[in-house]
């Protein structure tokens, strides 16, 4: 990997959806090489996906930290992913094995989530916490 497809792969980082010929003009190359740098970058695996980043939803918006009868527990991980309402998930190490915020249109939502959470099987414990603030939300 060279300084070049450094620089691709930030401005990909910065906005996945850019076209190739703006990409090319951006580091001066034709589309046709940009291309093919992709491309390699894909199949060596530098480049893994694309994905999109979500904005946080305004609302009220709690912490569910989350213990699990055992770990790993894919299944229940995977339950918790696809409810609408979670915009994060994290597995963790130590006491707490998820860290899953919520989003929903008000405190009696975020309840309803909080219960539906804790009755995915293999789930023990829920502790919720309420978001007071968002003191900083970045992109990594």
């Amino acid at each position: 990997m060279d300084d070049l497809d450094r620089r691709l792969i930030g401005l990909l980082q910065q906005d996945a959806s850019r076209p190739l010929k703006t990409l090319a003009a951006e580091v001066g190359l034709a589309r046709s090489s940009v291309r093919e740098r992709i491309e390699r970058l894909e199949k060596a695996g530098v480049i893994r996906r694309y994905t999109i980043d979500v904005a946080v939803p305004e609302g009220p918006s709690a912490v569910l930290m989350v213990r699990l009868a055992q770990t790993p527990l894919p299944s229940a991980v995977n339950a918790i992913v696809a409810m609408p309402e979670v915009f994060r998930c994290r597995s963790l190490s130590g006491d707490i094995d998820l860290l899953v915020e919520v989003a929903g249109a008000d405190i009696a939502e975020i309840n309803r989530i909080r219960d539906r959470v804790a009755g995915v099987r293999g789930v023990t414990d829920v502790v919720t916490s309420f978001v007071l603030n968002r003191d900083k939300d970045a992109a990594r």
